[in-house]
């Protein structure tokens, strides 16, 4: 029963995550009240959403899903190159291959001065806006987000850079238990472009 109720909260979850651009943590909880479950009912973990969230786009996006997954990552890397000097890691969906015209674009920048991150980008000329988010090991990290327009998609994309020591790099580049990469370098999104070609 459990099981059930787990996946049906992850297909639910996928939805709002591909369809509305919802990370996993709001898309579950709002889940949760869709499938009208009880509000104490344990969460799917994220293993599960992502498998609902591949599905969803095979059956409902196969034929945009690519284009615009490719459309992000050159976005991705524009900005990493801009912000090479502090060694950018893409991570979340752009990285994984589950983003659509939805999905917001994720850098990690590893610094020696954290501010230095905000001078860059107001040398840039890059209006941005200053905030908090959950970051690595569950630990608050300065998050710094622009609004791109995308010419391919048509949509403004939010960028956000999650500003991190520099002494963070190492233990952000440990495996998954699948032993995927949880985020990838200028040189690895550069290798994901071209083995889509």
């Amino acid at each position: 029963m459990h099981a059930t109720l787990a996946t049906e909260i992850a297909q639910a979850a996928a939805r709002l995550i591909v369809e509305e651009g919802l990370e996993y943590g709001p898309a579950k909880r709002r889940a949760l009240r869709q499938v009208d479950a009880p509000s104490r009912t344990p969460l799917p973990d994220n293993d599960l959403v992502e498998e609902a969230v591949r599905e969803h786009i095979a059956l409902f996006c196969a034929d945009t899903q690519p284009a615009e997954l490719r459309a992000l990552r050159l976005m991705a890397l524009f900005w990493m190159e801009r912000m090479a000097v502090f060694r950018p890691h893409l991570g979340g969906a752009v990285w994984n291959g589950t983003a659509t015209r939805n999905s917001d674009i994720y850098l990690q920048l590893f610094c020696d001065d954290p501010k230095s991150a905000e001078i860059a980008l107001i040398d840039h000329g890059v209006d941005y806006e200053p905030g908090t988010v959950q970051g690595l090991h569950g630990k608050p990290v300065d998050a710094l987000s622009v609004g791109a327009f995308s010419r391919e998609l048509g949509v403004v994309v939010g960028v956000h850079f999650l500003v991190y020591d520099l002494d963070d790099l190492r233990g952000a580049l440990r495996r998954d238990a699948r032993g995927r990469a949880p985020r990838g370098d200028i040189a690895a999104v550069r290798q994901l472009l071209e083995s889509d070609l």
